[in-house]
C-alpha cells in the first residue's frame, strides 16, 4: 500500500478535518487514523472500501496513486467502468452447501445499503435465499431489490426486482432496465442509456410523467441488470393490465421517435 498513508493524510486535510473528526465521520477511533497515516497499520478491506467511498476515489487510486499530484488526482478520479481495479461484491454463502445465496434489499434497507454495500457483516444481515428459477444461471451473482414509487409502471410499487451483477459497465445495453446504486440517488430502478464516453448515464422511467435525468458515472457505485420481477399486487384483470402495458410501450416509442426527429432537425 505504497501511497495509502500519505493519501489519507492529504485527503483528510483537503476536507479540512482533524484526525478525530475523520475518525468520527467514518466510525473509527482517532489513534487508528493516526496509525494509518503514519504507516504503522493498514486498514482491513471493509474499512478501505469505506474510506474510498468517503473520499470519493476508487480503491486503486487511494492505494497506488500519489493524490497530492494534480495529474494523479485527476486520473485517480476517472471512474473504473470495466472493473480493472478492486471492486468488491460481498456475497452470502450457505454454510452447509458452500453455495452462493441471493440477498434481498427491501425498501427499508435501501438507505443502509448505500453505506453497507461493501460490508460483509451488513450483507450477511440481509434476508438471503436460494433462487430456484431455472432461467438463472449458476455462474452469476444475483440480488433482489424492492422498489418504491410508480415511476416504472406497469411494474407496481413494492415489486421485487431480480438482478444480476454487472462488473463491466460497458456491457450495459441501452434502453434496458437496471438497478443502479448511486451516491446521490440511492437505489434506483430505471431504463438506462449509456453515455460512458460523455461521463454519464441517462436514466428513464417507463411512466412518462417522469422526465429522464443524467447521473455522472463517478456517482455510480454498483450496477445490476434486471432479469425478472415478482409482485404481490394482483391486477384487477388480465385485459386491463395488458392494455396498460401496451399503451405505456406505445407512448414510450412515440417519445423515442420524437426525440430522434428533434436530433435530426
Amino acid at each position: 500500500m505504497h501511497h495509502l498513508s500519505s493519501n489519507l493524510k492529504y485527503l483528510r486535510k483537503q476536507k479540512g478535518l482533524t484526525q478525530a473528526q475523520l475518525a468520527e465521520r467514518v466510525g473509527l477511533k482517532r489513534p487508528i487514523i493516526g496509525a494509518y497515516e503514519e504507516g504503522r497499520s493498514e486498514p482491513k478491506l471493509a474499512t478501505l472500501i469505506h474510506l474510498a467511498h468517503f473520499f470519493e476515489v476508487n480503491i486503486d487510486a487511494l492505494i497506488s496513486a500519489d493524490l497530492s499530484d494534480p495529474e494523479a488526482l485527476s486520473s485517480g478520479n476517472i471512474p473504473d467502468t470495466i472493473g480493472r481495479s478492486l471492486r468488491i461484491l460481498p456475497i452470502a454463502v450457505d454454510r452447509d452447501s458452500d453455495q452462493e445465496l441471493s440477498s434481498l434489499v427491501p425498501v427499508k434497507a435501501s438507505a443502509g445499503y448505500l453505506n453497507g454495500y461493501g460490508d460483509v457483516d451488513f450483507i450477511e444481515q440481509l434476508p438471503r435465499f436460494d433462487l430456484p428459477f431455472p432461467e438463472l444461471t449458476g455462474n452469476r451473482s444475483y440480488r433482489v431489490f424492492q422498489i418504491k414509487g410508480d415511476s416504472m409502471l406497469p411494474i407496481p410499487p413494492g415489486s421485487y426486482i431480480i438482478c444480476a451483477y454487472v462488473q463491466d459497465w460497458s456491457d450495459i445495453k441501452n434502453d434496458e432496465c437496471y438497478v443502479m446504486v448511486t451516491r446521490s440517488e440511492g437505489v434506483v430502478y430505471k431504463r438506462v442509456i449509456s453515455e460512458l464516453n460523455k461521463g454519464y448515464f441517462r436514466l428513464k422511467s417507463d411512466n412518462l410523467e417522469y422526465d429522464p435525468y443524467e447521473v455522472p458515472v463517478h456517482d455510480v457505485i454498483e450496477v445490476w441488470k434486471a432479469v425478472g420481477f415478482t409482485s404481490f399486487e394482483i391486477p384487477d384483470g388480465v385485459t386491463s393490465a395488458s392494455d396498460t402495458h401496451h399503451l405505456s410501450g406505445a407512448l414510450r416509442q412515440i417519445q423515442m421517435d420524437l426525440n430522434e426527429i428533434k436530433q435530426k432537425i
